[in-house]
């Protein structure tokens, strides 16, 4: 009796399987992640695939790539969107900088103190606004369907010394990408911009090429940056480590509605699950990195105003020279201040 019922059950598991595997889904969307499974992209893709797939149930099928098994770089990545080949992709905003310059106003320093304030921006009209640019700009083909985060907030890291003002950068050879936003921001704050490729940067610590970066914490700690002399980090969070997540536009428009809300949806649910996984895995970081022997400060209030001001000519920099740049700056400063107002009002009642 028992064996029977095993031998039912088996053959009942083996036809439900062959229906739906008999049953094709009406959409695929292959998404792509230049990352690894560690990081908070591929924890929102799986969030993403779970839940399209299920509200969705099964018409549309997530195949994501991790790596660069479809596309290695921002540039190649995103023609990827645009000519159909690729249907979602994630960059950050120096990825995507080389087609949409703009969207570098993320990388703008002291703009969002918090993650509250940053995390209600993100889902506002700013996107919004960023999203209308970009179709505009791609001819309609690449879309921006959200803006999460990946790594946290960018902190100065050194190899020297504590830095609680600008004037403790003077000098200090600092890593960035080669893009002019990041350098016009280290040059502003006295320090010296040496573009170095992200899998030199470890040998170039070792070796003095440089001194400093600007990096998240989890990213410090699983690139093991503190054993190439990575020992002093200021909690200056001077910048919010945004993560485009762009679609092929015309493969979102040939949706039914019913089926576009449920991808806008699903990415709504992927960029709460990049808001949280940052703030869960710098936990273990932070701690890992201070029992090593570095030495992490906090600036006080005053002395992150101190650092603002000294940044304060990258603003007129950006929207003086980046095409764009006037119009997003807006955008984005209007939205912070927004809720930063509405924030306030809600803190006063809250601590009544």
């Amino acid at each position: 009796m028992f064996r029977s019922t095993i031998t039912t059950l088996a053959a009942a598991a083996i036809l439900a399987g062959s229906t739906i595997a008999a049953t094709a889904a009406d959409y695929t969307l292959r998404a792509t992640a230049n990352s690894n499974e560690n990081d908070e992209d591929y924890d929102g893709l799986v969030v993403f695939k779970n839940f399209v797939e299920a509200a969705s149930n099964g018409a549309i099928e997530v195949e994501y790539f991790i790596g660069t098994q479809l596309c290695s770089k921002g540039a190649e990545c995103l023609q990827g969107v645009a000519d159909g080949s690729i249907d979602i992709y994630i960059s950050t905003s120096g990825g995507a900088s080389g087609i949409f310059p703009y969207v570098q106003v993320l990388d703008l320093p002291y703009l969002m103190s918090s993650d509250r304030i940053a995390e209600a921006v993100l889902q506002g009209d700013f996107t919004r606004k960023m999203r209308e640019m970009a179709l505009a700009d791609s001819d309609n083909s690449i879309r921006l369907m959200t803006i999460g985060n990946t790594g946290g907030w960018r902190n100065f890291a050194n190899t020297k010394k504590r830095v609680q003002s600008p004037a403790d950068m003077e000098g200090l050879k600092i890593r960035t990408v080669v893009a002019d936003l990041p350098q016009e921001l280290v040059k502003a704050l006295g320090a010296s911009p040496t573009p170095i490729p992200w899998p030199e940067l470890f040998t170039s610590f070792q070796t003095g090429v440089v001194e400093g970066s600007k990096n998240g914490i989890t990213d410090i700690m699983s690139m093991k940056f503190p054993d190439a002399g990575l020992q002093y980090v200021t909690l200056d969070g001077h910048a919010y480590m945004g993560a485009l997540w762009w679609m092929n536009n015309a493969k979102f428009m040939e949706m039914p509605d019913e089926l576009k809300q449920v991808v806008v949806d699903g990415f709504y649910a992927l960029q709460q699950a990049t808001f949280a996984s940052p703030k869960r895995k710098s936990i273990a970081a932070y701690e890992a990195f201070v029992e090593g022997g570095g030495d992490l400060y906090v600036p006080t209030p005053e002395e992150k105003a101190a650092f603002k001001a000294a940044a304060a000519p990258v603003y007129d920099w950006f929207q003086k020279n980046i095409d764009g740049g006037d119009v997003i700056f807006a955008a984005l400063t209007d939205a912070v201040a927004a809720v930063e107002a509405e924030m306030a009002e809600a803190n006063a009642m809250d601590l009544k």
